[in-house]
């Protein structure tokens, strides 16, 4: 074999052994959002954005979904490496719990952290006449895709104030930002958006007609129970609505597949709380993580990378 030939073939073996090692190299990372109205989403393009700059070679996405419930079946299928979700879903899927989604034990969940409280908010049109959880019946109201987490919210309350969806004139399984606009068209009365505070799709909706926030009185919410909280919506959050309004709320988690490599999961936790000031900036729920509490008590349990990182940060 001629000196060139050889060369040849020892570049052409080299460039054969570096395919695997390249393939390895480009880290996928898929997060799991919601709606575009919602919080999830802007929150996922964030966090896409600062893996892109802090792990070398990886390829963050974002996929808008129907949140919650869809997002841990897509993690325990393997078709994600991060997701949102509300806390009683991931209680939900760690159980096995048939009738909200989840037809067996979702056992490759780990948490990776506990991030904000979902605020579950009721706004209505102030010339429908709803002003209270009672005056709903007969009424028109979005609760979000099926089976998502905010539709469970909805069912969760509607029966702490001692109500279903019977009581209901209609409902509609909608996502938040077309159930604003249906409401904008006075096609609906009201919608139930489980989100953080300020979410652009209930901004968008008191900035355009006249809104009411609905309390949830904190009697409804001690009826609920664990995991809900009682919380205030403070005045000035929405347009036209100046008063503190009694809600309630559910602690949000990101959540990722137990095959994820220690070392991986380790870097994204610790990225995610370097970058809280981006994250910040990008919706204002993300004030309300604190590494303090993400790693304490979790649903599901912790992944391993992420346990490490808290160690270090004596957080747990």
């Amino acid at each position: 074999m001629t000196l060139s030939r050889r060369l040849c073939a020892t570049a052409l073996a080299g460039a054969m052994m570096a395919l695997p090692m390249q393939a390895y190299a480009d880290q996928f990372i898929n997060i799991l959002t919601g709606g575009t109205g919602g919080v999830y989403y802007p929150l996922g393009v964030a966090i896409s954005k600062v893996y892109a700059e802090k792990i070398k070679d990886s390829k963050p996405s974002v996929q808008s979904t129907k949140a919650s419930v869809e997002n841990l079946n897509l993690i325990q299928q393997g078709k994600g490496e991060l997701a949102f979700t509300l806390g009683d879903s991931l209680a939900d899927a760690w159980k096995g719990n048939a009738e909200v989604g989840f037809k067996a034990k979702l056992d490759k969940l780990r948490t990776v952290a506990a991030i904000y409280p979902n605020y579950i908010q009721i706004a209505a049109l102030k010339d429908s006449g709803v002003k209270t959880l009672a005056d709903l019946k007969g009424k028109r109201l979005s609760v979000g895709a099926p089976k998502s987490g905010t539709e469970l919210n909805a069912r969760a309350i509607l029966e702490g104030a001692g109500m279903s969806y019977k009581d209901l004139g209609k409902v509609e399984y909608l996502p938040f930002n077309e159930s604003v606009e249906l409401m904008k068209n006075r096609q609906l009365d009201a919608t139930l958006i489980s989100a953080g505070l300020g979410v652009s799709a209930i901004r968008d909706l008191c900035a355009s007609v006249e809104c009411v926030i609905v309390e949830i009185p904190k009697s409804v919410v001690e009826k609920v129970g664990t995991p809900y909280q009682a919380v205030t919506i403070p005045g000035g959050t929405y347009p036209g609505n100046d008063k503190d309004v009694a809600a309630a709320a559910v602690q949000n988690y990101l959540v990722t597949n137990a095959k994820l490599s220690d070392d991986l999961v380790y870097q994204m936790t610790k990225d995610l709380f370097d970058a809280l000031p981006t994250l910040q900036a990008a919706h204002a729920a993300a004030k309300a993580i604190k590494i303090d509490a993400a790693g304490k008590n979790p649903p599901a349990p912790l992944h391993p990378g992420a346990e490490k990182f808290y160690k270090e940060k004596g957080a747990l």
